[in-house]
């Protein structure tokens, strides 16, 4: 049982598909066949049963796959960082993320690639698009606020940040004066990062605060752009401390005080893990993971885990 037959396993196990195991792991539809048929020699029972559109795993598949775990995924992320040391690491690497994130926070961290000859290429997209561009391998690496489930990616927490409800000082000013904090944040525009509210309605949910329903005033997926509202003095929202901190420092923004506590946002590094064989690629994963963990700010301790 070669480490080749359990990776193309791996693979089909995670797709769901002959096709899609053969061309992430550049290999033909044929020779995929071939190890699974090996391996199902080799275990004596089928792994998987073949359908018009693709295969389901068996029992006796379902059970390799718990008991190899992420170790596979894990042996081969070491084998490529070994090579990156000696491999020259000039080309391209594919970044999905957050627009706001990526220009506030990953950016800056991309220097020491940048440094070495790495090419970058940053892409903005929202959760769906991070997602779909991730698991259809048109992107190697994503920076998400949101784990994801699809079996296809791997995801791991990289970046927390305290989410503080903020508005521009005569704002706040107003909010604060107000006899009952709800309603005084109910009377006032709302600007959200989707219909929803997410970072909003969080904020108010670890602070027990409920309001009566509103429709947010202004809804955008790149939180700079409800930041420059509130600098005009128009509205309230929750933000991240990345976005914000320095704001409050300067007196452009000034934080409406949480009575109970701070919820957390988590961001995660995602990727497919086959792309992990790629030096390049785990190069610059480590890189970042490494970056992101050394630079942020410690984050406020707060009573649970909350992500947007």
């Amino acid at each position: 049982m070669s480490l080749q037959h359990l990776r193309t396993f791996i693979e089909v196990f995670r797709q769901r598909s002959i096709s899609g195991a053969a061309r992430n792991l550049s290999l033909t539809q044929p020779a995929v066949s071939q190890h699974i048929a090996a391996l199902e020699s080799a275990v004596g029972r089928p792994l998987f049963e073949r359908h018009a559109r693709g295969v389901m795993p068996t029992a006796a598949a379902e059970d390799l796959a718990a008991n190899l775990g992420d170790g596979l995924d894990v042996a081969e992320a070491a084998l490529a960082a070994a090579r990156a040391r000696s491999t020259d690491m000039t080309g391209g690497v594919r970044i999905i993320g957050h627009g706001d994130f990526l220009a506030e926070v990953l950016a800056p961290r991309l220097l020491p690639l940048l440094r070495e000859g790495m090419h970058i290429r940053l892409q903005t997209g929202d959760r769906e698009e991070i997602r779909h561009n991730l698991a259809e391998g048109h992107y190697d690496l994503g920076l998400s606020a949101y784990p994801f489930e699809d079996r296809r990616l791997r995801s791991e927490c990289v970046y927390e940040q305290a989410i503080r409800a903020v508005a521009s000082p005569a704002v706040a000013q107003r909010i604060m004066a107000g006899p009952d904090l709800a309603e005084a944040l109910a009377a006032e525009p709302v600007l959200a990062y989707h219909f929803e509210r997410l970072l909003v309605d969080e904020w108010l949910a670890q602070n027990r605060l409920t309001t009566r329903p509103v429709i947010p005033a202004l809804i955008g997926q790149d939180l700079r752009g409800l930041r420059r509202m509130l600098e005009q003095g128009f509205g309230w929202t929750a933000l991240p401390d990345y976005l914000c901190r320095a704001q409050i420092e300067r007196g452009d923004l000034a934080e409406i005080p949480a009575p109970v506590s701070l919820p957390i946002n988590s961001y995660f590094i995602v990727c497919q893990p086959s792309a992990l064989r790629h030096p390049r690629i785990a190069h610059a994963r480590s890189s970042i993971m490494r970056e992101l963990a050394q630079q942020q700010a410690p984050a406020d301790h707060v009573g649970g885990d909350q992500r947007s």
